[in-house]
């Protein structure tokens, strides 16, 4: 019993561990992210980049005249500035916002997700004096769970639509991979598995607990020996040549043994005297 009793806990232990993975990887913090239009598709983009959360993104650039930093954040505040999603710091440590997780719009496709974060402080000699706008592209790459953000142009040379272009790869916005396994496949491997978790906690039980030695610590051993001879039985009633059950008429031939002699008619009485 000791010993079936530790299986049991050790399956529910398991269950257990499933269950809060499970629980862990259901949470929901792209909701955060308020869309300028709300709308289940661009709702369902988001969720895809909900790896990606609680994470700060960083990168420095050097300039002819200073050096700035930015950072970004998935749906959550990358700086000190309130509802800034994507912030630059100067070299005094000074932040100005870029982009703000509460002013979003997201596009996807297959392999590729579009965060738009708007709202972000004013220009103030470019871009005829607009609000700032951030744009970052998440690609995919399969086996990386999230690249270092990169700075791919930030667009100011324009009367307006001004922008800033970030780039990061990960794997949270690749398509899923097939499963290459097919139903009967699957079944097999649980069946497999359910056999071997029988067979090493039967032996288990019926060694340590009831004792048994050689043959006998096969679970269930007399059960299917049972079933053995009346497979056995079966397959030689079945398969098994008898011959017929009534013998063919067979011809017969004449007895070998020699015919008894007649008794010899004498015709002495008929000569005459």
């Amino acid at each position: 019993m000791a010993v079936l009793q530790a299986i049991h806990l050790t399956l529910a232990s398991a269950i257990l561990l499933v269950m809060l993975a499970e629980r862990g990887q259901a949470s929901d913090n792209t909701k955060s992210c308020k869309l300028i239009e709300e709308s289940e598709r661009e709702r369902k983009v988001l969720s895809r980049l909900e790896p990606l959360t609680n994470r700060t993104f960083s990168v420095e650039v050097n300039s002819d005249s200073d050096k700035y930093k930015y950072q970004f954040q998935v749906c959550g505040k990358a700086g000190t500035i309130p509802e800034g999603g994507l912030v630059q710091i100067d070299g005094k440590g000074k932040e100005v916002l870029i982009g703000k997780y509460t002013v979003v719009e997201a596009f996807g496709g297959s392999d590729w997700v579009m965060l738009v974060y708007r709202n972000g402080s004013a220009y103030g000699k470019h871009c005829g004096g607009e609000d700032r706008k951030a744009i970052v592209m998440i690609s995919c790459e399969r086996g990386l769970a999230a690249g270092p953000l990169s700075v791919v142009v930030e667009e100011r040379d324009k009367l307006n639509n001004c922008f800033y272009l970030f780039e990061i790869d990960s794997s949270a916005v690749c398509p899923p991979i097939p499963s290459q396994l097919s139903v009967g496949s699957i079944l097999l491997i649980v069946g497999f598995s359910c056999l071997a978790v029988y067979l090493i906690g039967g032996f288990l039980y019926q060694r340590l607990v009831v004792g048994a030695k050689g043959v006998e610590q096969f679970p269930n051993y007399s059960f299917w020996q049972e079933i053995g001879n009346l497979s056995a039985d079966g397959c030689d009633f079945v398969c098994r040549s008898r011959g017929s059950r009534e013998e063919p008429p067979t011809y017969r031939g004449v007895a070998s043994e020699p015919l008894g002699e007649e008794p010899e008619e004498r015709d002495d009485h008929l000569l005459p005297m």
